[in-house]
């Protein structure tokens, strides 16, 4: 029999007092650990004047905070229904905000590097937390519908905000000010936590496996590590290895879920179709989002030639988008379908990944700005409805277990997003030939990357700048054609598949007992 009760709607219990602006909180530390996610590269060239970190360095800068996200979401997530999702939220909160300190004075690579890690452990507590507990403040499905879509909505834009955030502050502040921002947002969210957001956690938990915990760890990190080195250096034994490692330990993962009577994630509930395919969903449409973004932000500034900040406002309707749908994604859910809006999302993320094949270097802002507005507004649709889904398809109990495979999806896609289509991007990038005259070592730069083979030209004569900068830049529009072409055929396959996994799945209509 169904959890789910009629009760009349004038029933007082179900209309927690306090409830949006607890809300309003949650998902302005949702947007921000988002943006840490993204904020970092804008910065990344100020930073590199002050550490002087090597090449090595400066990727596990940008990379261990969303390492480490990936790798502990579930533990979190599970760790939250065990010890109350109140509780770890504002722990997290107060370790977030500390270490944001510790990144923003880092004075060694080192220490940086210890510092995004630890910032990675302090959002890995806020991100499934967050949602786990709109479970609990909003009773009434169709308001928590609506608490979701917001949730989703900022989730979706922080990818876009953190251009834009970053390129204000770099132009007024050093660049430990975008770590800074973090502070008076922590300090509001434990103040108006500790009185408005109620607490919840599973009452028969169990133990927290730690062997499940490092497993989890070593998978996740393993298997996002070898998808970001495929992208930016292709194949060897050590990007090999790591696959291996990690499909190894995720796999030993699953097996010893299914044998523990307190698993740290319920695999059971894969069994359930509509479940299943809405993290399929959820993966693939934030694959196509992040994808578009990074290398339309690499587009606008070495191809176009736009600074930071007004490449950051050009991807601004990605954001819009992606609001506007969020707040009106359960309400169309309800009107039409779970599986039409979620398809219709996935659609149009594919369709906008479709047109990324008539790019040009001179193609115009409008059509630039419509296809960032048609993927938001997918994104927006697919992620709100299946993140409600992947809510409400499980007991309360189990909300934070279920809120973290969401957010692992989140992470998982956004990683590979960037990975796939990058390894593609790359490959059709290095076969550029390279103009007469330039010598061995500045080409091998400039096959490096579009920004190395900008860097690259600012030291040879103008006669040979010039024809370098073109063809590789022509190679990279050329890259990114292929790649939005593959990623189009992805996400349309994926809306095909979204219809038949999400048939007859609803969002739930009656009105929970707290």
């Amino acid at each position: 029999m169904s959890s789910i009760v009629r009760t009349p709607p004038t029933a007082e219990i179900v209309r927690r007092p306090g409830r949006w602006i607890a809300l309003s909180v949650l998902v302005l530390a949702v947007l921000l650990v988002a943006v840490d996610a993204t904020v970092l590269g804008l910065a990344t060239p100020f930073l590199s004047e002050d550490l002087a970190p090597t090449g090595t360095q400066l990727l596990w800068i940008g990379d261990v905070y969303s390492f480490v996200i990936a790798g502990l979401l579930v533990s979190m997530g599970s760790l939250g229904d065990r010890i109350g999702r109140k509780k770890l939220l504002l722990t997290g909160a107060v370790a977030f905000g500390a270490v944001s300190v510790l990144n923003a004075y880092a004075t060694s690579p080192e220490m940086m590097i210890l510092a995004r890690a630890l910032l990675g452990v302090a959002g890995a507590t806020l991100m499934p937390s967050t949602l786990a507990l709109i479970r609990n403040l909003f009773h009434d499905p169709r308001e928590r519908s609506l608490a979701v879509g917001i949730w989703g909505a900022m989730a979706s834009a922080g990818a876009a905000v953190g251009p834009v955030m970053g390129g204000f502050l770099l132009e007024h502040f050093w660049w430990g000010s975008v770590f800074l921002i973090n502070l008076p947002v922590m300090a509001v969210l434990v103040v108006v936590g500790i009185k408005l957001i109620p607490e919840s956690k599973n009452p028969a938990p169990g133990p927290w496996d730690l062997v499940s915990v490092g497993l989890s760890l070593v998978g996740m990190i393993g298997i996002v590590y070898a998808i970001k080195e495929l992208a930016a250096h292709g194949g060897s034994l050590e990007v090999a290895a790591s696959a291996v490692v990690g499909a190894a330990a995720l796999a030993w993962f699953v097996r010893r879920q299914l044998k523990l009577p307190a698993p740290l994630l319920d695999m059971r509930l894969f069994h359930h179709r509509g479940f299943s395919g809405a993290v399929l969903a959820d993966l693939l449409t934030i694959l196509g989002l992040a994808g578009l973004v990074f290398f339309l932000s690499q587009f606008l500034q070495l191809v176009q030639g736009r600074g930071p900040l007004e490449a950051g406002l050009a991807e601004l309707p990605a954001a819009i988008g992606a609001v506007a749908a969020g707040l009106m994604a359960g309400v169309a859910a309800r009107r039409y379908s779970v599986r039409s809006v979620v398809t219709g999302g996935l659609a149009a993320v594919g369709v906008a990944l479709a047109s990324v094949t008539l790019l040009s270097k001179d193609t115009g802002y409008p059509m630039l700005g419509a296809m960032l507005l048609v993927v938001g507004v997918g994104a927006g649709f697919a992620f709100t409805v299946t993140a409600d889904v992947i809510l409400s398809t499980v007991p309360k109990e189990q909300a934070g277990s279920a809120s973290a495979v969401s957010e692992t999806a989140y992470e998982l896609g956004a990683a590979l997003g960037i990975a796939l289509l990058g390894s593609i991007v790359t490959g059709v990038y290095q076969g550029f030939e390279t103009p007469a005259g330039v010598g061995s070592d500045t080409a091998s730069a400039a096959h490096e990357s579009l920004g190395g083979a900008v860097e690259a030209a600012s030291s040879l004569p103008a006669a040979q700048a010039g024809p370098l900068v073109a063809a590789a830049q022509e190679a990279f529009v050329e890259g990114l054609r292929y790649a939005a072409g593959i990623g189009a055929a992805v996400l349309l396959a994926t809306a095909v598949a979204a219809w038949f996994l999400l048939r007859d799945q609803k969002l739930e209509d009656g009105v929970e007992h707290p």
